[in-house]
């Protein structure tokens, strides 16, 4: 079988999605399914909303029109506010867009007219995690501005968090919403349908019973696909923790010294390591690298193997501990954190198989 590869399983995907949905529908929350890590594999989309999500929402003009392409006929949310040149590429592929800029209002606005039609917003309001988003002070007048746009209709109000900051949802970060959408309701006397509570960090605060009511969209992707609270990585009950499995291949079995000999300097990355005695150990080679994956992020599903590190093309284990006598030619097989999903989702040297 080809490698390496990234399996995909749709069913333990649908399964996941099911399971937020029917958790986020206790609290009058509907879902937004985010295929961003995958690039937009309709694949996985059409698993996500099998498993009832509403809208499929990615970051990514392309990966929407590729979904689109594919015959995926939901509503769509473009989750990062478009660039000014992708303004009619946006409006074609999305219902729905998350904005923090007039300017951008205003270039939606325009190519929305010029399709003879309207464009749906989102405006997003920073509520601490310092990534995307006007100010709560600013709101009401970025609110008042953007609802002046020909062609866009102000749908509703949403933050993000625990992205760049890393702050965590609480029930007063997301109160400042409601507060807003009515400020913004008795002031412009605008009926705001949508109030975007974050993303999948938000879910342990669900569960909980904190998610202020009024809240009634989140947009989940990671605890989704991987079955994870991504605030502190930790299994959420009952999720399927394997919808994706890294698969590469052995090109190399050697027995080395665990401590490089000669003066040390930089690596390929610039970085300078540091390595731990442990004598003659059996080591392992596989046909992928920093370029298709983030090795920090790979944990084997065997035991007895550990990461060492990568260089560009080359993943180097310690599998002197393992009860398998590798050899060239065997693969290996992982779980992944995020970024490292990510990477190889992106990476056109990994391929995708897709299962049920």
């Amino acid at each position: 079988m080809v490698a390496p590869r990234v399996e995909v399983f749709l069913n333990r995907i649908e399964e996941n999605a099911r399971a937020i949905v029917e958790l986020c529908s206790k609290r009058g929350i509907a879902v937004a399914g985010v295929t961003k890590v995958t690039c937009g594999l309709p694949d996985v989309a059409e698993a996500i909303l099998r498993g009832g999500a509403r809208w499929i929402a990615d970051s990514r003009v392309a990966n929407l029109a590729r979904l689109r392409e594919a015959g995926v006929s939901c509503e769509t949310v473009l989750l990062r506010a478009p660039m000014l040149h992708e303004a009619a590429d946006a409006v074609r592929v999305a219902d729905m867009s998350l904005i923090s800029s007039v300017e951008t209002a205003k270039a939606l606005g325009e190519a929305a007219r010029a399709g003879g039609r309207e464009h749906r917003v989102i405006l997003m309001v920073d509520v601490g995690d310092l990534r995307e988003g006007v100010l709560p002070g600013a709101a009401v007048d970025a609110a008042r501005r953007v609802a002046r746009v020909d062609g866009v209709r102000l749908h509703g109000i949403g933050t993000n968090v625990a992205c760049y900051g890393g702050v965590v949802p609480t029930y007063e970060n997301m109160s400042v919403l409601l507060r807003l959408r009515h400020r913004i309701c008795d002031d412009l006397g605008l009926d705001l349908e949508v109030i975007s509570g974050g993303n999948s960090s938000a879910l342990p605060l669900v569960a909980s019973g904190g998610v202020p009511r009024g809240i009634n969209q989140l947009r989940v992707g990671e605890s989704m696909l991987l079955g994870r609270d991504v605030t502190w990585r930790r299994p959420l009950p009952g999720m399927h923790l394997n919808a994706f499995v890294l698969a590469a291949e052995v090109i190399e079995v050697e027995r080395k010294p665990s401590v490089p000999e000669g003066e040390i300097g930089q690596d390929a990355f610039g970085k300078v390591r540091t390595f731990r005695d442990r004598g003659i150990r059996q080591r392992a080679i596989l046909a992928i690298g920093r370029q298709d994956v983030d090795p920090e992020g790979l944990t084997p599903l065997e035991s007895g193997i550990e990461v060492l590190g990568a260089s560009s093309d080359h993943l180097i284990l310690d599998v002197e501990d393992s009860d398998c006598a590798m050899k060239v030619g065997d693969e290996v097989r992982f779980a992944m954190s995020y970024g490292c999903l990510l990477a190889a989702m992106t990476s056109p040297y990994v391929h995708k198989l897709v299962a049920g």
